[in-house]
């Protein structure tokens, strides 16, 4: 899609106080995209609605809660009566070897990563069916193909997204509405850091969130900021295990 045929969009981007949704969030303002920050808190991404107040809109919103979505989602609509782009991108991942992982803890992050998308995009859906297009990017990962080890449930609920994905993109399709993936490569944020990867062989979340931005409006069905991820991408979905048994001995090092 063009921005001629979405006039002045409106994009929600969960996780948006902190790495890669606060960037997307940055970038979206400065290109004159109307922006909903959803997150838990909004220390940070406020610093950019002090500067946009008419294309940053923040709302506190707890993924996991179905009634905290709709009254966010709600508040959007109030403001600027649509919503045209979804970034799923709100995340948590609990570093832990199998053995020592609660199944609590677990649940915790498919609640966030898996059943918070699936909220999200359930509390959007109706509008964007009213009128007739919409943009769904769901955020995943490259481990979600691969696997790494300590982080079982994180690459679960990112393969479980690959799947999601794929299935609604043939169910919404009727309705003139595209859901994708977008696939960042690593970054240096400050929750990679317990992955033991050297900083060096990661990249800038800010550089990432840019380029994505960029591709706000794409439809294609995977959605990555430059060649060199997606060469990744070509390698991690044809030798999953080669490219995750890799990374996961250089976690080790």
């Amino acid at each position: 899609m063009t921005k001629k045929e979405i006039e002045n969009p409106v994009v929600i981007i969960t996780g948006a106080n902190n790495g890669l949704g606060f960037h997307m969030a940055a970038s979206l303002v400065k290109d004159g995209y109307r922006v909903a920050a959803f997150d838990l808190s909004g220390e940070n991404i406020k610093t950019i609605q002090a500067t946009y107040p008419n294309y940053l809109l923040f709302c506190q919103c707890d993924v996991t809660d179905d009634d905290n979505i709709k009254a966010a989602v709600n508040i959007v609509l109030q403001k600027w009566s649509k919503i045209d782009i979804l970034v799923n991108n709100a995340v948590l991942a609990i570093f832990n070897s199998f053995e020592e992982k609660s199944i609590e803890e677990t649940r915790k992050e498919f609640e966030v990563n898996y059943f918070g998308y699936v909220r999200m995009i359930a509390a959007v859906l109706p509008h964007m069916k009213a009128q007739g297009k919409g943009i769904i990017h769901n955020v995943s990962s490259g481990v979600g193909i691969t696997g790494f080890k300590g982080i079982y449930g994180y690459t679960s609920t990112k393969g479980a997204i690959e799947a999601l994905t794929r299935t609604l993109s043939y169910e919404f399709e009727h309705y003139n509405i595209y859901v994708n993936l977008i696939h960042p490569p690593l970054m240096n944020t400050k929750s990679a850091s317990f992955l033991g990867i050297p900083s060096q062989v990661m990249d800038a979340p800010a550089e990432v969130g840019k380029k994505l931005s960029k591709k706000i409006l794409s439809t294609k069905p995977i959605i990555t900021p430059d060649f060199r991820t997606s060469l990744y991408l070509f390698f991690a979905r044809r030798y999953p295990n080669t490219i995750g048994r890799f990374f996961s001995k250089m976690s080790e090092k």
